[in-house]
């Protein structure tokens, strides 16, 4: 039997999400524009400026956040989807051209963190921690092994997609209403929690389980497992776009915070430029640090885009056929890969056990505790009464929860997946001002 291949006629589908047909295209904006726009002008992507990307609450300014990382990623994968558009475009539909494949990944790569709690990642692990410690609590012993599993998994991929398809303008009707090409894009792990594996990831919670099949069907994804597509082609240039920025602007963070110098970033930097000999005159000036590295970065970031271009190019049938498993800066150039692996050790060995950071994100252990003790206590006693009687905390609760609160005959689940989507959404400064109201006699 020969091998099933996706076809960038289904996978270009200008369909868009909570739309029963295709719209019409406006003069000046394609439709995958209007992606863009949509989610440039979103509250949950202005939100992103509040949000934790590496540092929690950093006071030096030139610190990435959440949206300024997300904006630098949408830069690289714009890039990069331009490039593999012009390497295909022979197989391109006449209604696409390369320059919609950049902004179908560019709108994805600004909605890959959309979704991300207070406190980044130490917001995403102290979420799973506390409904781990909760487990034989009464408030969640009613829910099923694959319901506890998702709150007990918390993922912001996962958080993500639920907003741009739930949440955001359209609520629980459409959400962002982007097309399938860019939610598709999106997947990054286009499978639901059961097939998370070890690492704990996967992009679909069993909330929106139903659009996940309903997007692999109309792009031709290939189905791999129930619950389990392979990924659309252009989500790996989305993964390459942000580990770019990780490898590149994190060590540039860590030289802003004095936790690393430009001498030990530099041999790194050199690796990923592919050219350990590069010399410019301002290394040897009194410029600054950030002077420095900004000599390096755009050329670093030149020779990964092409490293990735070629991995792609060459590992394209696979990709196509849902067989390819790696990552494209691993599977390119070697000295790339090299300064990846470096740059991942210095910062594990130097970057993350910051005494700061490490201070401020065992203190959000403590913050999202609080607000997640009182937000599940209300739900619970909503459904439990029925929505009759309730106590005046948590009547005040419910009411801070505006279009979030849930419903006094929905399930559990969904309630608590209604809270969930309230305290992700918040700002860490905002997160941690709720919580500072609630710390005071909170259970």
């Amino acid at each position: 039997m020969s091998q099933a291949v996706m076809d960038w006629s289904r996978l270009l589908s200008s369909k868009r999400y909570g739309h029963e047909s295709i719209p019409p295209q406006e003069i000046g904006r394609s439709h995958f524009h209007k992606d863009h726009d949509r989610i440039i002008f979103s509250s949950a992507f202005r939100r992103l400026g509040r949000k934790t990307q590496v540092h929690p609450l950093a006071l030096n300014d030139h610190i990435h956040t959440r949206l300024t990382h997300s904006i630098e990623v949408g830069s690289l994968g714009r890039s990069l989807g331009i490039r593999v558009g012009e390497l295909i475009a022979d197989q391109l539909p006449d209604w696409a051209s390369a320059h919609d494949l950049g902004m179908i990944v560019q709108s994805a790569c600004l909605a890959h963190d959309i979704g991300n709690p207070p406190f980044g990642h130490a917001g995403e692990f102290a979420i799973r921690d506390w409904f781990r410690r909760h487990e034989d609590d009464p408030r969640f012993i009613p829910m099923s092994d694959a319901e506890r599993m998702d709150l007990q998994t918390f993922e912001g991929n996962a958080q993500g997609f639920r907003v741009v398809t739930r949440i955001e303008n359209n609520l629980f009707d459409g959400g962002l209403r982007l097309t399938y090409p860019t939610l598709g894009t999106l997947l990054k792990y286009p499978w639901t929690v059961e097939h998370a594996g070890p690492k704990g990831k996967f992009s679909v919670f069993h909330t929106e389980e139903d659009i996940l099949q309903g997007l692999g069907e109309a792009l031709g994804l290939i189905p791999l497992a129930p619950n389990r597509w392979a990924r659309h082609p252009l989500t790996w240039l989305m993964e390459a776009a942000d580990d770019i920025c990780y490898a590149i602007l994190d060590l540039e963070d860590a030289i802003e915070l004095q936790i690393l110098t430009f001498d030990e970033v530099k041999p790194i930097l050199l690796q990923l430029c592919g050219d350990l000999d590069f010399d410019d005159a301002i290394f040897n000036s009194q410029a600054s640090a950030r002077r420095k590295i900004s000599a390096l970065r755009g050329k670093a970031m030149e020779n990964m885009v092409n490293s990735a271009i070629s991995a792609f190019s060459q590992h394209y049938d696979e990709i196509m056929q849902g067989r390819y498993q790696g990552e494209l800066l691993q599977d390119g150039e070697a000295l790339v890969r090299e300064g990846l692996q470096t740059a991942k050790r210095v910062a594990r060995e130097r970057v993350f056990p910051n005494n700061r950071k490490a201070e401020l994100e065992v203190g959000a252990y403590t913050t999202l505790g609080v607000l997640l003790d009182a937000f599940t206590a209300a739900v619970y006693e909503l459904h439990q009464q029925q929505g009759q009687n309730l106590g005046y905390r948590t009547e005040k609760i419910l009411n801070l929860m505006g279009i979030h609160a849930p419903k006094s005959e929905w399930s559990l689940y969904q309630s608590y997946m209604r809270a969930l989507d309230f305290i992700g959404g918040m700002t860490d400064n905002y997160c941690q001002y709720l919580a500072k109201q609630f710390g005071v006699g909170a259970c």
